[in-house]
């Protein structure tokens, strides 16, 4: 029987150089296939997790609703001092008056009043440099309007600090003969003593009352009825 050429015969060689490049060419395929799934393995345990608020598997989405555009979740308009579970205003007076037209003078249990019976004609909103009719401005607090009454002794840089203070619609400045503080804020069954026009619970006052909660019609009209002698503004 012949012998096997294929097994026996010598190798060229061009043949052993082809056998040697094939056995390191197999070698290297098996490294870079061992880092692939080396690599794999590694960021599939390393990936973070979906961030709180994100999709995952979405990337970039981020927080929704509220978190996202940052809604406030309080009153509009409300100040601190004035919101539900926080201090109130520090000496804030408040009563309970009940809204009625008459067409006579009324005995008014504050000074100046509050809230009550009153004219069936509102006070045009503005400055007055005079005293002006309780029963139609009673009814401008019906409407929501912020009264400021000042002694009529109060010097005039406290008058003009008192009117810069004060926004500039829905809100009454006048002087008030027998006041018993220099300023005083009023708006529907609340009132506020003050000192000084350069108390800071002014604004705060102003920012909370005015169309607030107490008035009994938030957002009436404050004009277009009587405009009483001494507006000038």
């Amino acid at each position: 029987m012949p012998a096997d050429d294929t097994t026996d015969a010598p190798r060229s060689p061009r043949e052993i150089k082809r056998l040697v490049w094939n056995r390191r060419f197999g070698l290297a395929l098996g490294v870079l296939a061992a880092v692939a799934v080396s690599a794999l393995l590694i960021s599939s345990v390393l990936a973070p997790a979906s961030a709180p608020g994100e999709s995952a598997g979405t990337p970039g989405s981020g927080a929704t609703g509220a978190a996202a555009t940052g809604a406030a979740t309080g009153t509009p308009g409300a100040t601190p001092a004035a919101t539900p579970g926080a201090a109130p205003i520090a000496g804030l007076e408040t009563f309970a008056n009940e809204p009625s037209h008459v067409t006579t003078s009324v005995a008014y249990p504050q000074t100046p009043p509050a809230g009550g019976p009153h004219s069936p004609v509102w006070l045009d909103c503005g400055v007055y440099d005079r005293p002006v009719p309780n029963e139609n401005a009673v009814h401008s607090l019906e409407h929501g309007t912020v009264w400021a009454t000042y002694d009529p002794a109060l010097a005039p840089a406290e008058v003009a600090a008192l009117r810069a203070a004060l926004p500039g619609d829905h809100v009454l400045v006048s002087p008030y003969p027998g006041l018993g503080s220099p300023i005083v804020l009023t708006a529907w069954n609340v009132q506020l003593r003050l000192d000084s026009a350069a108390d800071p619970r002014i604004p705060a006052f102003a920012a909370y009352y005015r169309n607030g909660p107490t008035a009994p019609e938030p957002g009436e009209s404050c004009s277009g009825a009587l405009d009483a002698p001494g507006k000038v503004g």
